[in-house]
């Protein structure tokens, strides 16, 4: 999975987001869901398959490596 960034309305959900970017519950991570990073200018962000990424990003931002964040080094 990668993340995008999209416009969307402010009050915007994650079956919204779909719909206008014509994609299918497969084509997202519907746990992750839309996750709003700026109010003010609308930007959601959203975890979605590479091709699913592929398709939409000329309409947002991306796509952006979600890299697993884990401890560096033996726990202390």
């Amino acid at each position: 999975m990668l993340l995008i960034t999209v416009r969307l309305p402010s009050d915007a959900t994650l079956a919204q987001a779909m719909r206008r970017l014509e994609l299918s519950e497969e084509d997202v991570d519907t746990d992750y869901g839309l996750v709003l990073i700026d109010p003010a200018k609308g930007l959601y962000g959203l975890r979605v398959s590479e091709s699913a990424a592929h398709r939409v990003a000329p309409a947002g931002g991306g796509p952006y490596s979600d890299p697993k964040i884990e401890p560096y080094g033996p726990p202390g």
